[in-house]
This record gives C-alpha cells, sequence and structure tokens, in this order.
C-alpha cells in the first residue's frame, strides 16, 4: 500500500477543513494517510512518501503564506521524482488572484520532479455546503484513482 502525506498551512483553519476531509476520505478508501502542518515537516521528511497532498490558503493577492515560504524553497532543492503530487487550498475571489498558492505549490512541485495531479481543488473561504464537502471528497478520490492508475500503467510499460 501506498503511503500519503497531506501537509498544508492554514491561519483561520479553511484549510486544515479541507484537509481533514481529504484526510477522511482517503482513509476511508483504506489509504495510509499521514497530516503534518507544512512548518512542522522537511523536504527529507517527504521524501518518504509516495503521495503528496499540499494545501495552503492564498495571502493578499496571490502571495504564498509567510508559513509556506520555506517549505515552498525546500522543494526547489529536493527531488520528488516518482512521487505523485496534488494541490488544493482555500482563497476568498474578493482578491484577484483566487487560490493562486495552489498554482505556485503545483508550478513549484513539477520543477521539483513531482508527477503533478492535473485537477486542483479550489474553496471559497471553508467548505461548509455540502457541494464543498462533496468537492473534496471527489478530489480526494479523483486523486486517488490517478495515482492508482499510475501503477496499473508502470507495470504495463
Amino acid at each position: 500500500m501506498s503511503r500519503t502525506l497531506i501537509t498544508f498551512v492554514s491561519m483561520s483553519g479553511n484549510t486544515e477543513d479541507i484537509a481533514t476531509i481529504l484526510k477522511e476520505t482517503l482513509e476511508s478508501e483504506g489509504q495510509n494517510v499521514s497530516y503534518a502542518f507544512m512548518d512542522e515537516i522537511s523536504i527529507e521528511d517527504i521524501e518518504n512518501y509516495d503521495n503528496i497532498l499540499i494545501g495552503s490558503y492564498t495571502w493578499g493577492d496571490g502571495d504564498l503564506p509567510y508559513e509556506a515560504e520555506d517549505f515552498y524553497d525546500e522543494l526547489e532543492k529536493g527531488t520528488l521524482q516518482g512521487q505523485k503530487i496534488g494541490c488544493f487550498g482555500s482563497g476568498d475571489r474578493d482578491y484577484p488572484q483566487y487560490c493562486e498558492a495552489v498554482n505556485l505549490f503545483a508550478e513549484r512541485a513539477l520543477e521539483a520532479g513531482g508527477d503533478v495531479f492535473s485537477e486542483k481543488l479550489k474553496i471559497e473561504l471553508y467548505p461548509e455546503t455540502d457541494e464543498q464537502i462533496l468537492e473534496c471528497q471527489t478530489f480526494a478520490r479523483n486523486f486517488l484513482k490517478w495515482v492508482e492508475k499510475g501503477k496499473v500503467d508502470s507495470h504495463v510499460s
């Protein structure tokens, strides 16, 4: 069984709520999931996982939050070769760069050699409606299907 890490930053709890839904959904699918705040984990730690879900809120006009900057910078140094990466986050549509941190992390993970899931989860503020919760659950299941498909494809080659 593959090991999945969900790492995130959350100031008001919005991104943490998303991370919790993702964790619960993946665990309900039988996955081994670890959960860590981004500022408490190092690049060396994440290299021990097969799959990584990276979550961040977007600060100001499309900036990474302060708590995410070190982790973001470390991704440049580390290699994510062979790891499946998914990105998610929360944002506010009142700002011009809605959920830009999600895009920034996806681009950085790709540059670091990760295999990045094309679907990105972006939630307005926090997942409070049934529709938003379902969107989080669907993202988690789609990520898992994508990971499993990659395993099948790699065995076929």
